[in-house]
């Protein structure tokens, strides 16, 4: 993972932890990598991801098992997509119009290539799960 410079580590990591939730790649009530683990596979400390699993658990994304290590929420997907939604809103959304108003982008053109973008986004999808 490459690590952008405007945004805490811990909130890109949790950014990550909810995208793999959205994605379904970790689901509700599932085990998800230990603070070691992830730590390692991101390269990052594991104070740095405690202080992700921290921040997830306050959001009600994930919870911790005593002992046995953190699970996202049964209703974990739906919770991240509200703070991955929120976030985005916040966060990226202003920079996106700003953008589109300095390009003079029109909102057809916009409608036609997120068209394309959820066309192309789909035939991946189906070739993936070919495989």
């Amino acid at each position: 993972m490459e690590f952008r410079n405007n945004q805490a580590i811990y909130l890109q990591i949790a950014e990550m932890v909810c995208e793999n939730i959205l994605l379904v790649q970790w689901r509700e009530g599932e085990k998800i990598p230990s603070v070691r683990e992830l730590a390692v596979s991101l390269e990052v400390n594991p104070n740095t991801v405690a202080r992700t699993y921290e921040f997830l658990t306050q959001k009600e994304i994930i919870f911790t098992k005593r002992g046995m290590g953190y699970f996202v929420t049964e209703d974990g997907k739906s919770k991240a997509l509200a703070f991955r939604k929120e976030d985005f809103l916040k966060n990226d959304l202003p920079l996106f119009f700003r953008n589109i108003d300095l390009l003079n982008i029109d909102f057809d053109e916009l409608r036609n290539r997120f068209e394309i973008f959820k066309k192309e986004k789909t035939e991946t999808f189906s070739i993936d799960t070919k495989i």
